[in-house]
């Protein structure tokens, strides 16, 4: 556990930060003073921020105070912006109260879909895409926000109660329909893609022998050509036709090894109509001829 001081001011005053994992912070600010405290903090285009007002108000300060952005008592403010990093500069009024949640937008992924290792943040055509949110605290939300900013526990156990406070945090604040809105959030328009491209691998798998063609399959995940080829190719490592074509010759081996099938019989299962295009195919895969193969199982 990390946890950082920034006074000013007075002493009373104080900015926390615990480091959860790497990527996923909790920082608490509270200003009991009667003067404006202003705490900072650098965060990288890699992180999306949820800031939660407990009590009071504060103004976040954007390009040099160029810009201002206001969160007042029990409201929220989700902010992301891939384009270019979001610095705290946060003046604090007297007697309130912040917390925020920093996680990086990859971590943030995985906790929500096994997608995550499959998707380049952001793509394309969502890098470059700002996301920014308000909204109320409801209840559950701001019974979590008070125990953290009243914690009062052993020092020793504080690290797994802000851990298991923090995903708390965030399974409650994504419990609301509303925010599942796919066409203002850009790592929910990557997972939708994601998981048509692995329903396209599932169909192409399981009719190996007679194939859709590369427009029919994506007319029927409902994705473009191109995004089908594209991200086709980034999470499998390969075009939909090559993959399918080393899927089955996999198949074939293992049918031959079974010693249950022909030659003819496990090229017919795997689409070849004749016996030399699926020897043709074998032979281009595996160096050698599907009878020489089995030649050398039983030597």
């Amino acid at each position: 556990m990390k946890e950082k001081h920034t006074k000013k001011n007075v002493a009373k005053s104080t900015f926390v930060e615990t480091k959860i994992e790497d990527g996923f912070f909790v920082l608490i600010y509270q200003n009991e003073n009667n003067k404006i405290e202003t705490v900072e903090r650098e965060i990288d285009t890699s992180f999306i921020q949820f800031h939660f007002c407990v009590k009071g108000k504060a103004d976040f300060q954007f390009n040099n105070g160029n810009y201002t952005l206001n969160i007042h008592e029990q409201t929220s403010l989700l902010l992301y912006n891939p384009q270019r990093s979001l610095p705290i500069h946060l003046d604090i009024e007297p007697n309130s109260s912040l917390v925020s949640i920093l996680i990086s937008i990859k971590k943030f992924h995985g906790l929500f879909s096994e997608e995550a290792n499959y998707i380049s943040f952001l793509n394309n055509e969502n890098k470059d895409k700002k996301y920014y949110k308000d909204g109320k605290i409801s209840p559950s939300l701001a019974i979590v926000l008070n125990q953290l900013v009243n914690y009062n526990l052993n020092q020793s156990i504080k690290s797994i109660y802000f851990k298991g406070k923090a995903y708390e945090l965030l399974s409650l604040y994504f419990n609301r329909s509303e925010d599942a809105n796919v066409e203002q959030c850009p790592f929910l328009v990557d997972e939708s893609n994601v998981i048509k491209i692995r329903k396209a691998k599932d169909i192409i798998v399981s009719r190996m022998a007679e194939p859709p063609t590369l427009q029919e399959l994506a007319d029927e995940i409902e994705l473009s050509l191109k995004k089908l080829k594209e991200g086709f190719k980034q999470i499998y490592g390969d075009s939909v036709f090559s993959f399918l074509f080393d899927y089955k010759m996999e198949v074939a081996r293992k049918l031959l090894e079974t010693g249950n099938h022909n030659v003819n019989e496990v090229g017919l299962k795997v689409g070849y109509s004749t016996a030399s295009h699926f020897i043709a195919a074998f032979k281009k895969k595996y160096g050698t001829t599907p009878k020489k193969y089995l030649m050398s199982l039983s030597s």
